[in-house]
């Protein structure tokens, strides 16, 4: 064996044993919906062991449910992890409203939704270049009753009460 390919294998090692940042879905949370369709909030934590912050290029997301994707997409440019600590990125998921149509009706059994989401984020460290950092999570959204969208204040007004 040459002394390029000792030095291949060397750097090869040394590179598979290095730490990598570590990511979490902390929540995921209705945040808006419309005609157009629904959108998500999750809250990614990811874990910097370096000195150095860490851009991160692009976090691309695939949602999963009752068996088929309903959305997919990515964020780019979500900014850069901070050196030896945590960052928390929002990554926000559009479901569009075809496939939230299709959820509904499986939904109507339990009235919650079951659903896995997969990032993939691209972090570019230095020398090295890009680094993909993967991320799966499962969740249940649970969808709000009829009683959840009318309560209010459960005693009755003071106006309400008088006539």
């Amino acid at each position: 064996m040459g002394i390029v390919e000792q030095a291949k294998n060397f750097v090869a090692e040394k590179v598979a044993q290095m730490p990598v940042p570590e990511a979490t879905v902390e929540d995921v949370d209705l945040k808006g919906f419309g005609l157009d369709g629904v959108t998500l909030l999750a809250k990614v934590s990811i874990s910097n062991p370096y000195a150095v912050p860490i851009p991160v290029g692009e976090i691309s997301y695939i949602v999963n449910s009752a068996g088929a994707t309903i959305a997919s997409g990515s964020v780019p440019d979500p900014g850069s992890l901070k050196a030896n600590g945590e960052t928390v990125l929002d990554v926000t998921v559009k479901v569009a409203s075809t496939a939230v149509v299709s959820l509904l009706r499986d939904a109507v059994a339990d009235w919650d939704i079951d659903y896995s989401l997969e990032l993939k984020m691209i972090a570019d460290f230095p020398v090295i270049g890009d680094v993909t950092i993967p991320v799966s999570y499962q969740g249940v959204l649970k969808l709000p009753t009829f009683a959840d969208l009318f309560k209010g204040n459960s005693e009755p007004s003071a106006d309400a009460s008088a006539v």
